[in-house]
């Protein structure tokens, strides 16, 4: 697995023996602008890329146990993949390092102090670092702020999942009252130490909710929600209620999010919003209400994000219910590839570049 022979920058990543940090790997590896010239993790130090992840060919890599310092010295972008509470302990190195920074843990997503305490189980040590100075991840609706940040906070796979399908929603002003979401994800998501309750013989077989109403994903998806509606100028109250489930596959996430609309707003008008706050996405395809429904088999292994949706006859109380369906691979655009797309805009390379592969199929 070679890399390329004229890159025009160089990256590392810390934190790749899981599988965030595989994908991340194996993207770059592929990536015709960027060279991939060190990988550090506090475990398999010593061995080659090749002899944790089967799936790469001498890459010439090893994983190094180095401090931060080292490991982002003379490179213009470092991934951190690193677990969540890891990230945030590390503030104090990660604020002089010159190179841009990504971090694909949920430590630096949220602004309040409270709510991270809230949702991870403990507080920020570095709180500070949630006033603002991150900028979130998602291009979908942050492309220009990506382009001129030097600390990027990608984010969550269900959050971007959940987001993508009702950023349009809350621009519209159309997020109103309570938001129910149901969304079930592979597991490949728990990451690659087997747990009870994601042990393949159990998991195989099995679909389960789980952080019943509670998953950290909820304050970042409900931030970013709240923020396209103030900048529209839209003053709506919405509360989002999130269930997320365990499914019998390794890859994907499928959420479908229930949202009451008035009666006078048509189908014609839901069709308008969504493909027009998607014009010119460059992962988005909108299937709308038509006969192609969004699937996760669609978009495996890449960047594609599927949109549709179905709306109801009146409900009988001056309403209709929406139903919209995303799907995306959580390792992919919901983490590693999304990080590289705003790698990607941060080095102000082409979006697509080096993650535009087609789906596997099936």
């Amino acid at each position: 697995m070679s890399q390329c022979s004229n890159p025009k920058f160089t990256a590392a990543v810390v934190g790749g023996t899981g599988y965030g940090g595989a994908e991340l790997i194996r993207l770059l590896l592929g990536h015709p602008s960027v060279n991939v010239t060190r990988v550090s993790s506090i475990d398999s130090v010593g061995l080659p890329l090749e002899a944790v992840h089967l799936s790469m060919t001498d890459t010439g890599l090893v994983f190094e146990e180095i401090p931060l310092a080292e490991a982002a010295s003379g490179v213009d972008a470092i991934f951190l993949g690193l677990p969540h509470k890891v990230s945030s302990t590390l503030a104090p190195e990660i604020e002089p390092l010159e190179c841009k920074v990504i971090d694909l843990s949920g430590d630096f997503r949220l602004r309040d102090k409270d709510e991270y305490a809230k949702y991870y189980g403990q507080e920020h040590p570095h709180p500070e670092h949630l006033d603002g100075r991150w900028t979130f991840g998602l291009p979908e609706i942050n492309r220009d702020a990506i382009r001129m940040a030097e600390r990027v906070a990608s984010p969550g796979c269900f959050a971007s999942t959940i987001m993508i399908g009702l950023l349009p929603l809350a621009q519209a002003g159309l997020l109103k009252g309570p938001i129910q979401t149901v969304a079930s994800t592979g597991s490949s998501g728990s990451g690659t130490y087997a747990k009870q309750g994601t042990h393949h013989p159990i998991r195989a077989n099995n679909l389960k909710s789980y952080k019943h109403l509670n998953h950290q994903h909820t304050p970042e998806i409900s931030l970013i929600l709240t923020e396209a509606m103030d900048r529209a100028g839209k003053k709506t109250d919405f509360r989002l209620h999130f269930m997320p489930r365990s499914a019998p596959m390794a890859r994907g996430i499928l959420a479908t999010s229930f949202v009451r609309i008035d009666e006078s707003v048509t189908d014609e008008q839901i069709d308008s919003i969504y493909r027009e706050f998607y014009d010119d996405a460059a992962f988005v395809r909108v299937h709308g209400s038509g006969a192609r429904t969004a699937e996760v088999v669609a978009i495996k292994g890449s960047m594609w994000v599927d949109l549709s949706w179905a709306i109801s006859e009146s409900d009988g109380f001056g309403g209709r219910q929406l139903a919209v369906d995303t799907a995306l691979d959580n390792l992919v655009k919901g983490g590693a590839g999304q990080a590289v797309q705003s790698m990607n805009l941060m080095l102000g390379l082409t979006e697509r570049e080096g993650i535009d592969a087609p789906a596997m199929w099936p």
